[in-house]
């Protein structure tokens, strides 16, 4: 069967030394300026999706599967049987940076001695794409290349692990595209390989299509039920705006998740459902879970960033969105961290945050990155409107999700063209989806176009849904609403 070509690929480039043996040299660091509160760091930083990392923990489960099989070919359980769930677990163990430090120290160790073993190569390359995820460093992707290059250079044809690594590696980079492709060739290859229906649901899922990600997820679950396929059902739950149809499942989930990294990624997800709907005692419960299960988990501690601040303690509100940025440097934490320092008033600071989210958005995209998406929303935010337009609507043309329209809603409204805004903020919102900053962006749309009565609906619903969904955008919507006579 003729694989798909993948540009820039060089197997030849990383033998077995170099894809297989000690940790990678990593990419150039970014220093944190010396004003910041939290000194001078050394670290490199890039962004996954969360559907990308729904693709890496399926394709962990579902390799070590196949690797674990008996000499019948029987499959083995690895993750626990669950169904149902939201944006997917971390990793076999739960995905601390230990377990899958240990996974891969195993893995090179087996292949120093069995170079030739193709499989062993596309599990390596599906762990370095989750060390990347783990640790922040983007420079593990040519790393998992390489390693999945060497498997498909072994094994040619018939080789639905590489195949599936390599989507999932795609989804990492934010190419759904080109992992729609690699999932469809996994699936040829091996009809019951979950792994591959996880890469196959990411994608079509960011690509806008989403009953038939709903779809292939659910083919997922019958194949093979796990923490994997559970979150993925959930999060089309939450898509679809059936909050209490996700919480179910991920409590379900969480009933039967074994190792302390599932829990606590189960409990992170809980809470982020309670922050969407504003509920701040669920929300801070299931974040200090997450983190009584493994103190470290820095999701949890953004997450618990978030709750102190909408409860007025501003100063630990800081501190813990640096130890999340700390532990796994994510665009996400960046700009809110600085968003934060700017509504205190502490300006210094907050230039600092955002040019540091600047170069972590440079970094991401030397990495092979895609995250024009996301400096999209940083630009109409905190930059340029027209840079902002450009890039929303290239991220758009890839990848027509509701988030891309929701950005490119938003640009088109900070650029001044609000007509066609609202088209894309009525795109943003044919799911149903309960996301109180959709709601301030079309509020603010109507708002700029004199369409005042639906303009008082929709930031209505943004703040009654979360009224702290944004540090500067949920002060705007409070005035906003204000000017209009308030909620009615």
């Amino acid at each position: 069967m003729r694989q798909l070509p993948r540009p820039g690929s060089s197997p030849a480039a990383v033998g077995p030394a170099a894809a297989a043996g000690g940790h990678p040299t990593h990419a150039v660091g970014l220093r944190r300026p010396a004003s910041s509160a939290q000194g001078s760091e050394r670290r490199s930083r890039w962004v996954l999706t969360a559907a990308a990392v729904a693709a890496l923990a399926c394709l962990l489960i579902g390799l070590a599967a196949a690797l674990n099989a008996g000499s019948g070919g029987e499959r083995r359980t690895v993750a626990p049987p669950v169904r149902g769930g939201a944006t997917a677990p971390l990793s076999l163990t739960g995905s601390s940076a230990s377990s899958i430090d240990a996974l891969t120290s195993r893995l090179q160790s087996h292949l120093r001695a069995q170079p030739k073993d193709a499989r062993s190569w596309a599990v390596l390359g599906a762990a370095y794409v989750e060390q990347a995820r783990v640790s922040g460093d983007a420079s593990f992707y040519p790393k998992a290349e390489g390693a999945l290059d060497r498997s498909l250079g072994i094994a040619p044809t018939n080789n639905d692990s590489a195949l599936a690594g390599l989507g999932a590696l795609a989804a990492g980079r934010h190419d759904f595209s080109r992992a729609l492709q690699y999932a469809k060739q996994a699936i040829a290859v091996n009809p019951d390989g979950a792994a591959a229906y996880g890469v196959l649901s990411d994608a079509l899922t960011e690509l806008g299509r989403y009953d038939e990600g709903r779809v292939a997820a659910r083919r997922m679950d019958d194949l093979q039920p796990s923490l994997a396929s559970a979150a993925r059902l959930a999060y089309h739950a939450e898509l679809r705006a059936d909050t209490a149809a996700a919480t179910r499942l991920l409590s379900a989930a969480r009933a039967q998740s074994e190792s302390a990294g599932e829990v606590a990624f189960v409990d992170e997800q809980l809470g982020n459902l309670a922050w969407s709907t504003g509920k701040l005692g669920a929300a801070n419960r299931n974040y200090r879970a997450a983190l009584a299960a493994a103190p470290q988990h820095a999701p949890a501690m953004f997450g618990l960033a978030r709750v102190r601040a909408a409860r007025g303690d501003i100063e630990e509100a800081q501190r813990l969105a640096a130890q999340a940025i700390a532990r796994r440097p994510q665009l996400e934490y960046i700009a809110w961290y600085g968003e934060l320092l700017d509504h205190a008033g502490r300006r210094d600071q907050a230039r600092n945050e955002y040019a540091l989210a600047r170069a972590t958005i440079d970094l991401q995209r030397a990495q092979g990155v895609d995250v024009d998406l996301e400096a999209a929303l940083f630009e109409a935010d905190h930059g340029d409107a027209t840079t902002a337009v450009r890039l929303a609507r290239a991220a758009y043309d890839r990848r027509p999700s509701v988030y891309a329209a929701d950005a490119f809603a938003w640009t088109l409204h900070v650029a001044g063209h609000d007509r066609s805004a609202l088209e894309y903020a009525g795109r943003a919102m044919r799911l149903g989806t309960r996301n109180a900053l959709f709601s301030y962006h079309k509020g603010a749309i109507e708002l700029a176009l004199g369409e005042r009565a639906a303009a008082r609906a929709d930031l209505g619903r943004a703040l009654a849904l979360n009224p702290y969904f944004s540090p500067i955008h949920a002060g705007a919507a409070r005035t906003a609403l204000d000017s209009l006579g308030g909620a009615r």
